[in-house]
């Protein structure tokens, strides 16, 4: 880790920090875990090596998901005197670790937050899309109360496949128990209390064959790129519904819409998408949609798509808030902690 600022002018004078990507909430929430400590600068700009220069003369800078901190930003940054990069999310992808140390950038992240938030809007997902709410609210809405069009399936006694039991997979794959779903799971690490409970660990590719409905919570990883690919979706059983809640890139989006148009997927619930970058958390209601792929997903009726929201609750918001400014804290007053991202992390 680079070394730390003077910790007694640091913590005289607080940090200057520009807040990249940053919405209404964004200002709400960090602005009130911050109590005027730092100097927090907002811009709904997103960062890219263009509007890196923006943060010339501020001491770090904070980023969301969709911010490209690359080998470029990077040079930008440190000419410019920014020594700190704080990530406002669990994910760091996005981020080059390996630029960020060649210029002696501490780059930091929110390690968790509430994982319920994600686990249960999953499940929210999974039964919008298996009972078609979203399709009977909009139909009531125009005054149309018939059925026909909405049938869904019980959820009990369906097998549910999890793909990564880690702090949010665990807490899907115990709500889904008690639904009455058998679970499998699979995960490089097995979670002892999730066996006890009757979660049946198996093999990524036994996951693929026997599961009915697949939910991912596994980081974006080059080894988790298009974990769901056009030979991982052959194997699937037909009909299976597949959810994700995760990151976009986990699945090859041009593999899943074939095997939307074959009726090999019955339906797919997502809350990310590969290219949602320049999209997502944007209203682009009065402009044409420049992303074929994006348009074909969305012209699919057993698809529901939602704009990377499952994070958003109060509570996942104030401790994300607080993290990044105690991050900012830590970094001012030369104190390490363990939401430090080393190169190659």
């Amino acid at each position: 880790m680079p070394d730390m600022p003077d910790a007694t002018v640091a913590a005289h004078a607080g940090l200057r920090v520009l807040v990249y990507d940053s919405h209404s909430y964004d200002r709400t929430f960090l602005d009130a875990a911050n109590a005027g400590r730092h100097t927090l600068e907002h811009t709904a700009a997103q960062l890219d090596p263009h509007t890196a220069a923006m943060a010339a003369g501020f001491d770090a800078v904070c980023l969301f998901v969709n911010d490209h901190a690359g080998a470029a930003a990077m040079a930008r940054f440190a000419a410019g005197g920014v020594r700190c990069i704080v990530q406002r999310s669990t994910g760091f992808n996005n981020i080059d670790l390996d630029a960020a140390a060649a210029h002696g950038i501490t780059c930091m992240r929110v390690r968790e937050y509430s994982p319920h938030s994600v686990a249960e809007f999953a499940v929210g997902l999974l039964q919008t899309l298996n009972r078609r709410i979203h399709r009977a609210s909009s139909r009531t809405r125009q005054h149309d109360f018939r059925l026909a069009g909405l049938l869904g399936r019980d959820l009990y006694g369906r097998t549910v496949g999890v793909v990564g039991t880690g702090r949010i997979g665990a807490i899907f794959a115990r709500i889904m128990l008690g639904f009455g779903c058998p679970v499998i799971a699979h995960d490089l690490r097995e979670d002892a209390s999730l066996r006890e409970a009757g979660v049946r660990y198996v093999p990524l590719e036994t996951l693929w064959r026997e599961a009915e409905i697949v939910s991912l919570h596994v980081p974006l990883l080059p080894a988790t790129h298009h974990l769901l690919n056009g030979e991982s979706l052959a194997m699937m059983r037909p009909g299976v519904i597949i959810v994700n809640t995760s990151r976009g890139g986990l699945i090859d989006t041009a593999a899943l819409i074939e095997a939307l148009g074959s009726q090999h997927v019955s339906g797919v619930a997502l809350d990310v998408y590969e290219e949602e970058e320049g999209k997502f958390f944007r209203d682009l209601s009065d402009t044409v949609l420049q992303d074929d792929v994006l348009a074909r997903l969305l012209s699919f009726p057993n698809v529901l798509l939602t704009s990377h929201q499952a994070f958003f609750t109060h509570e996942a918001m104030t401790t994300i808030a607080e993290t990044t400014i105690g991050n900012l804290d830590d970094f001012a007053a030369g104190r390490r902690n363990g939401n430090v991202l080393p190169p190659g992390a």
